[in-house]
C-alpha cells in the first residue's frame, strides 16, 4: 500500500502551526513576548538550524522548514494584514492630525539617520551610492515589530507610528532611487518613479472616493446575513484587493491595506473586522517572524562576531540618539523621546527588501548585501529587549515623582491603590469624595504624568518591589487596594503582602467568583468579582425602574452581596485566615 507523500508547503505549515501553538501560550505563560519566541523557532527550525542536519538524519524533515523563499509570500501576507489592522484603529481625522509628524518627523528621522549612516559608510571606503542605498535601508525601523510593542495610543506609539508611516510611504520612492542610481539605468528609473506616482496617486484616489460609499453597503450585506464566514471574506477581499490595485501600479501592497483599513475605520462595522481578522494577523506575522530566523546563520556570526556585533551597535546607536535628539527637538517629554529612540533603532523587514533592490541594482556586492542583511536580522531579533531597555532608561531618564511632591504629611496614612487604570480612577475618585487620603502607584510613567496633570495624587513606581510600597507607608496605610487586571500578578501581589502585613485589609479586583476565591486563598481581606457587581447594579437598576422602592432595593442588593462573599469564602478554603485590623471597606 503506497502512502500519499505529503507535500513541502503542507509540511511548512505543520511546523509553523505548531509552533504556533507551542509559543504563544508557552511565551504567554512567563509574561514574554512571543515575538522572541517565534524568531527562536525561525532559527531552530530552518535551514542553519535543525535544517542542514535533515541530509544525515531525515526524519528531521517532518520538523524543519529547509526553503525559507517557501514562505515569504505568507510573511508579505502577514505584514499587509499587519497595516490593515493599523489602520482600522487609526481614522482619517487622526491621520490628519498626525500630519506635522508624519510629513516634519517621520522625513527628518528617515533622511537625517539614512544621510548620517550613508556619510559613514562612505568614510569606510563603499562607494557612495551603495552607501546611500545602505544608510537608506537601515534607516528604516521595524513597523511589524514596534507598533505591537507601543501600540498608537499611548506617547511612545504615536511618535513610532508618525515615523513608521512616513517610512511606508517611502518604500517605493527609496527603491525607484536605488534603480534610477543603478550604473547602467540612464533616466529609465526616473521616469518610472513619475510613472508610478501618478498612477498610484491616482488608485488611491479612487479607492478613498468608492471606498466611501461601497463599503458600508457591503459589510451591512454581510451582516444581515449574520455569517461570520461571510463577513470574513468581505473583510479579505477588501484587503486583498485594496493590496492588489495598489501592487498593480507599484506602489507597495502595504499602502493599499493601510488605506482599507482606515476606510473600515470610518464605518460602524470596524470592531467587528478588527476582531474577525485578529488570528489571522497573529499567525500570518509569526510566520514573518519566523523567516526572519531562518535568515540568521550562527556559524556565519561567529565567524565575524567582531564586525557583525560592531555593526549592530553601531547603527542600534546612531538611530537611537538621532530619533531621541528629534523627538526632543519637536518637544517631546525626555522620557518619551529615550524610549522611543532606543526603541526604533533596529532597522527593519523593509530594510531587508531595499538591500535586495540595492544588490540587484548593483549598487552594492552580493557579499556586502548578506553581511548588512545578518545585521538586520540580528536588529529585529532584539527588538523586544530593546524595548524593555528604552522603558528602563527612561525611567531614568525622567525620575518619578516622590511623596514630597505630592503635598500635604507623607508620614499622614494614606490608602494605597495600585494600578491607575480605569478602575483605579474611580476608585481615586470615589476616596476624594470622602475626603480620604490616598496614592495610586503605576508602572506606565505615560499614564502617571497624565494622572498628575488631572490633580490625581500618584507616583510611578513597579508594586512588586516591596521598598516602592514600603515608600508609600503601606505600614500605616489603612488598607491596600488592588486594581489591576492581570489574574498571576494579582495573586503574587496578595501573598507578598500578606506575608509582609498579616493585618493590612487587602481590597482586591477580580475577575469572577473563581478568581476571587483564588485571592481568598491568597490572603485578601475582601475580593470583590466584575461579574458579580454588574450583576448586582443590573438587578438594582432594574428593581428602581419597575418600582420598586429604593431603600428595600439597596439592602437587599447588600444583603445579596454578603451572601456570596460568604459562599466566595468558603470556596477559598480559608483554613488560617490572618487576624484583620477592623476595616469598614467592605461596607
Amino acid at each position: 500500500m503506497h502512502h500519499a507523500e505529503i507535500s513541502p508547503l503542507m509540511m511548512d505549515a505543520l511546523v509553523i502551526l505548531g509552533a504556533a501553538g507551542i509559543v504563544i501560550p508557552l511565551f504567554a505563560r512567563f509574561r514574554v513576548t512571543p515575538i522572541i519566541g517565534f524568531i527562536l523557532v525561525g532559527l531552530l527550525v530552518g535551514p542553519y538550524g535543525l535544517g542542514r542536519m535533515t541530509f544525515e538524519y531525515e526524519w528531521l524533515s517532518y520538523i524543519t522548514i529547509t526553503d525559507p523563499e517557501r514562505l515569504e509570500p505568507f510573511a508579505e501576507f502577514g505584514i499587509v494584514l499587519l497595516l490593515f489592522a493599523i489602520g482600522l484603529e487609526l481614522s482619517f481625522n487622526r491621520l490628519w492630525q498626525l500630519r506635522k509628524l508624519v510629513f516634519g518627523l517621520g522625513a527628518l528621522e528617515l533622511l537625517v539617520i539614512g544621510a548620517l549612516l550613508a556619510a559613514f559608510l562612505s568614510m569606510l571606503g563603499q562607494f557612495w551610492t551603495g552607501a546611500l542605498g545602505l544608510g537608506l535601508a537601515l534607516a528604516f525601523s521595524s513597523t511589524a515589530l514596534v507598533l505591537p510593542i507601543s501600540g498608537t495610543n499611548t506617547p511612545v506609539g504615536r511618535a513610532a507610528l508618525s515615523m513608521l508611516l512616513f517610512e511606508d510611504i517611502m518604500i517605493v520612492p527609496v527603491i525607484f532611487l536605488l534603480g534610477a542610481l543603478a550604473p547602467n539605468t540612464g533616466g529609465d528609473g526616473w521616469s518610472g518613479l513619475l510613472d508610478t506616482l501618478w498612477k498610484g496617486g491616482l488608485v488611491v484616489a479612487i479607492m478613498m472616493v468608492a471606498g466611501r460609499f461601497l463599503l458600508p453597503r457591503l459589510f451591512a450585506q454581510a451582516a444581515r446575513t449574520k455569517s461570520p464566514e461571510l463577513f470574513l471574506a468581505a473583510s479579505l477581499l477588501v484587503v486583498i484587493g485594496a493590496s492588489l490595485a495598489t501592487a498593480i501600479v507599484g506602489l507597495s501592497p502595504i499602502v493599499g491595506a493601510l488605506i482599507a483599513g482606515l476606510l473600515i475605520a470610518e464605518t460602524e462595522y470596524h470592531t467587528e473586522v478588527e476582531g474577525i481578522m485578529e488570528p489571522f494577523k497573529g499567525l500570518a506575522l509569526g510566520v514573518f517572524l519566523i523567516t526572519i530566523g531562518m535568515g540568521i546563520d550562527i556559524e556565519t556570526i561567529w565567524d565575524n562576531l567582531w564586525m557583525i556585533a560592531s555593526a549592530v551597535i553601531g547603527v542600534l546607536t546612531l538611530k537611537a540618539v538621532v530619533t531621541g535628539v528629534l523627538l526632543r527637538l519637536m518637544g517631546a517629554r525626555p522620557a518619551t523621546a529615550t524610549e522611543t529612540g532606543i526603541l526604533m533603532a533596529s532597522p527593519s523587514e523593509t530594510s531587508l527588501i531595499v538591500l535586495a533592490a540595492a544588490a540587484s541594482a548593483m549598487l552594492i556586492q552580493p557579499g556586502t548585501a548578506q553581511f548588512w542583511q545578518i545585521v538586520t536580522a540580528i536588529g529585529l531579533t532584539v527588538t523586544p529587549l530593546l524595548a524593555m531597555l528604552g522603558k528602563r532608561v527612561a525611567r531614568s531618564v525622567d525620575p518619578a515623582p516622590t511623596l514630597d511632591e505630592l503635598g500635604g504629611d507623607e508620614n499622614a496614612p494614606r490608602v494605597v491603590i495600585v494600578g491607575l487604570g480605569r478602575v483605579g480612577r474611580l476608585v481615586a475618585q470615589m476616596l476624594q469624595k470622602h475626603d480620604r487620603a490616598y496614592v495610586a502607584i503605576d508602572s506606565d510613567p505615560d499614564l502617571i504624568e497624565q494622572a498628575r496633570r488631572e490633580g490625581y495624587y500618584a507616583v510611578f513606581g513597579n508594586a512588586l518591589r516591596e521598598d516602592a510600597l514600603d515608600k508609600l507607608g503601606l505600614d500605616r496605610a489603612p488598607a491596600v487596594i488592588l486594581t489591576m487586571d492581570e489574574h498571576v500578578l494579582a495573586q503574587r501581589m496578595v501573598r507578598k503582602l500578606r506575608a509582609a502585613h498579616p493585618e493590612l485589609p487587602i481590597i482586591a479586583r477580580a475577575r469572577d467568583s473563581f478568581h476571587a476565591a483564588e485571592l481568598y486563598r491568597s490572603g485578601a481581606s475582601t475580593a470583590v468579582p466584575e461579574t458579580l457587581e454588574s450583576s448586582l447594579q443590573l438587578s438594582e437598576a432594574a428593581l428602581v425602574d419597575i418600582g420598586v422602592p429604593m431603600g428595600p432595593v439597596i439592602a437587599s442588593i447588600h444583603e445579596k452581596r454578603d451572601e456570596f462573599r460568604d459562599q466566595i469564602r468558603e470556596e477559598g478554603a480559608l483554613e488560617h485566615k490572618p487576624k484583620l485590623r477592623t476595616s469598614t471597606a467592605e461596607s
